[in-house]
């Protein structure tokens, strides 16, 4: 194994409770190195963090690595099945037109 799927490893399975389950792909192509990140669906929240602020960060290690080495490291995590919840969208509000003033948009075409 290369430094970086090492390292992307290892940092991953401190992060999530379930070690056994993180694997990682690495492959290399003219653009560069590309590690593929797959793991529990129950440790998503974990690798990803508040608005993505850990993988962001993964991420930028990686580069750091990948600079070390003059290799250019992307980072794909894989979502797995289930791995996110259902969404929660903002319930639908009823409007009544009849009510509405549009008389300052309409366009008399």
């Amino acid at each position: 194994m290369d430094q970086d799927q090492i390292f992307l490893e290892y940092v991953i399975k401190a992060i999530v409770n379930n070690p056994d389950d993180v694997k990682v792909t690495r492959t290399v192509d003219e653009r560069g190195v590309l590690l593929v990140l797959d793991i529990n669906p129950s440790d998503m929240g974990y690798v990803i963090g508040r608005q993505g602020q850990t993988a962001r960060s993964v991420r930028t290690l990686l580069k750091i690595v990948g600079a070390k080495n003059n290799a250019r490291v992307n980072l794909k995590i894989n979502e797995p099945e289930g791995g996110r919840g259902p969404r929660h969208m903002a319930a639908p509000v009823a409007v009544n037109n009849d009510d509405v003033d549009t008389s300052a948009v309409d366009l008399n075409i």
